[in-house]
């Protein structure tokens, strides 16, 4: 006699199915992504406990358990925001963006460089706030860094750029804390996509000892791995802030959010989502 199989066994089969594939396609992500171990385990495991059919929603689902999302502020005049990073992060032209923005807002920004010793740093600064009408100060020390903070009190944002240093260096590290204490200034890692997962992880660490919390990632729209970030985010505690996602500094910032990073670790739910409104815009107008 054969074995019975009642409906409601075949919606548990089916269920089990459902998310095993699931499961299988965040392995798969992660592991193309260069994730580490410890970080992929906790989003299976988050991903399991939520029991989403769909990878979309238990990737976002995840993500936003795991990780803190903020935009950074457009308006602040009591504290300036510093940008930190290791050499060729992108601070220069995030600084740019974020300049732009406020700019296009109406409101007044005040931009400082500490970047006075790298051979084009000023020049490279100077080239987009003479563009945006902005005088741009120098600041060669804590001190007349404190002096031109004081004297931009009457802006909506004061932004600081700083030069490119090694974590690893304690020297460094040491000259960068002074500046970051030279006034009521909040630092934002840049961090270029790309990177090494364990070796972001390692950098973020170091910086949030200097009073770093929230990360700024850059060349979203070159990089094809996206471990270093999630890593950087994990091992440093940092929270996902505004990111660069082109080199044009006008509208060159995008807001992070749980959607729009599952999007870029998974790029073609964008590109189904695309077409399944290209779809729908078209069945409208065809029955309009």
């Amino acid at each position: 006699r054969e074995p019975q199989i009642s409906s409601r066994d075949w919606l548990q089969y089916d269920s089990e199915d459902e998310e095993g594939a699931v499961i299988e396609q965040l392995t798969d992500v992660m592991l193309r992504h260069g994730v580490p171990d410890e970080i992929t385990d906790q989003i299976i495991s988050c991903a399991t406990v939520i029991g989403a059919d769909d990878a979309e929603t238990a990737l976002t689902a995840a993500l936003e358990h795991l990780y803190s999302f903020r935009p950074l502020p457009q308006k602040s005049s009591s504290t300036a925001l510093m940008v930190v990073g290791p050499p060729g992060a992108g601070k220069t032209l995030a600084i740019a963006k974020l300049a732009a923005r406020s700019v296009m807002s109406g409101l007044r920004v005040a931009v400082i460089t500490t970047d006075v010793i790298r051979a084009g740093g000023v020049e490279q600064l100077s080239a987009f706030t003479k563009i945006l009408h902005v005088d741009l100060q120098k600041a060669s020390s804590a001190q007349s860094l404190k002096m031109a903070i004081d004297a931009a009190r009457n802006a909506d944002q004061v932004l600081i750029d700083t030069a490119g240093y090694n974590p690893f260096s304690p020297d460094e590290m040491r000259d960068l804390a002074r500046l970051i204490t030279a006034g009521d200034i909040e630092p934002i890692m840049v961090l270029p996509a790309g990177a090494d997962a364990d070796e972001s992880g390692e950098m973020s660490r170091i910086y949030a000892t200097l009073g770093v919390r929230s990360v700024l990632p850059t060349r979203l729209d070159i990089a094809r791995r996206l471990g270093g970030l999630l890593g950087a985010a994990h091992h440093g505690g940092l929270i996902f802030a505004d990111a660069s996602n082109t080199p044009k500094v006008a509208d060159g910032l995008i807001s992070l959010t749980p959607r729009r990073l599952a999007h870029l670790l998974m790029p073609e739910l964008a590109r189904n989502k695309a077409a399944t409104d290209q779809n729908a815009q078209q069945r409208r107008k065809q029955n309009a």
